[in-house]
């Protein structure tokens, strides 16, 4: 009810705003974070019986900390924010577009409703769905660039036109740029689960609550985040593989679907392997869908007050332009009636 009240005051496209400016912030203060885990969920685990890896091939990550170790030692510090202009543009992209249209599918369908319940955590889901999907389709591009320029060694670092332009060179031409989309699409059930389970944590834990302190939101945020995460880390590691270079193994053999990927992993790592990089990106998670909760509130309680300023300020102009016309028919009908 609450989240139906807001809505009602903010348009999509301040709510689309709010989202991208929260994501933006939050994506950049954790950056490194995405580093490792991009690193950790596109490396092979070893076997014994493998030749030794050459190049960029040969360092391994065996943690976090020691990703975050080897990556500043290798690379400098810049290293650890290697593609952080196309991550951004694509995060900023991206949550706009779904934010938009998530506001716009859920005020339509609420507004199709006769009685004032909110939407079912079925319905939440369902809406999320379609609006990632949509934000999807659109910003992919941008994504499957970043994910090559996170596993470019510092060699053979380039920028985001010079990365674009070697992904649609290669065999898979211009739809190259749209790899892992089935992946993607499959995905959107990570937003849909995050801001679905938000969305029921916020009315069971605050209901009635308009307006969240940034403690509240970002508490809402982080643990729907978990549980997204959780339920969808297998997909997550198999669109990595399918937007990086192929692993040496495949002799640059790209993947053609993430269940070829999934069978890679689970045939040469097990079916643990499919959760490879789940501690970054958990903890990234937390962190990103904390403070972008937090900020999002934050930023959707200033165009409200916004907008309340902005129809005070017409009122009283369309209050004066009233009075002055008032005023201006008084002093004409003395001349009227003479």
């Amino acid at each position: 009810m609450a989240v139906q009240s807001k809505e009602a005051v903010i348009p999509p496209w301040g709510l689309a705003v709010a989202g991208a400016t929260g994501a933006v912030i939050a994506n950049a203060l954790v950056y490194p974070l995405d580093i490792v885990k991009t690193r950790l969920q596109v490396q092979v685990k070893r076997k014994p019986t493998d030749p030794a890896p050459t190049g960029e091939d040969a360092v391994h990550y065996a943690s976090t900390w020691d990703a975050i170790s080897k990556i500043a030692k290798d690379d400098g510090f810049l290293g650890l924010y290697a593609g952080i202009n196309g991550a951004l543009i694509g995060v900023a992209s991206t949550n706009f577009a779904y934010f938009y249209w998530y506001s716009v599918v859920r005020t339509l369908y609420i507004s199709s409703q006769k009685t004032t319940a909110p939407p079912s955590t079925a319905i939440e889901l369902s809406l999320g769905a379609v609006a990632g999907a949509v934000a999807q389709i659109f910003t992919i591009p941008v994504a499957v660039i970043t994910t090559r320029q996170q596993t470019q060694g510092k060699g053979e670092r380039k920028g985001m036109v010079d990365t674009a332009k070697e992904v649609i060179n290669s065999e898979d031409g211009w739809s190259g740029l749209w790899r892992g989309l089935k992946a993607s699409l499959v995905l959107v059930v990570n937003p849909a689960i995050t801001y679905g389970a938000y969305q029921r944590l916020r009315e069971v834990i605050f209901p009635g609550k308009l307006n969240l302190r940034p403690w509240e939101a970002f508490l809402l945020g982080a643990m729907s985040k978990s549980l997204a995460t959780i339920a969808t880390q297998p997909l997550i590691v198999a669109k990595v593989g399918l937007q990086s270079k192929p692993p040496p193994s495949r002799e640059g053999k790209p993947f053609k679907s993430f269940i070829e990927v999934m069978s890679f992993i689970i045939k040469n790592e097990g079916i643990l392997g499919l959760f490879k990089g789940i501690a970054p990106q958990i903890t990234k998670g937390l962190l990103v869908q904390g403070l972008l909760m937090m900020t999002k509130e934050r930023m959707e309680l200033m165009f409200i007050l916004l907008f309340r300023y902005l129809r005070k300020l017409k009122s009283e102009q369309l209050q004066k332009a009233a009075d002055l016309a008032a005023s201006k028919a008084k002093q004409a009908l003395p001349l009227i009636t003479k």
